[in-house]
């Protein structure tokens, strides 16, 4: 059985956009945590450059984030936010060693 997997993903937004970028993601994670196939769903902010954010999601298999990738939510976010952005979101995916209960 393969374990849970999580995929961060950093994200660079235009500074203009950082409260637009905001709202629309926490819509999507509201959304998203609500999928089956998925445990958590964080959006962070870093620090240090407030322009500068992370995604931290964790899927139950390889099939939940597919799923996820095509739901009306998602893709409305996507469509939203990719002008907003100043340049591709960076995503890696972990093997989840500790899966929430």
């Amino acid at each position: 059985m393969r374990l849970m997997f999580a995929v961060i993903i950093k994200i660079s937004v235009i500074p203009e956009f950082a409260d637009a970028f905001i709202e629309a993601t926490l819509e999507n994670a509201r959304n998203s945590i609500l999928e089956p196939g998925i445990a958590q769903f964080d959006l962070l902010r870093d620090q240090q450059d407030p322009s500068q954010f992370t995604l931290y999601e964790i899927y139950r298999s390889p099939e939940a984030q597919l799923q996820h990738r095509e739901t009306a939510h998602y893709l409305a976010w996507r469509e939203r936010v990719e002008p907003m952005m100043a340049g591709p979101r960076t995503p890696t995916k972990f093997d989840l060693l500790n899966p929430p209960e």
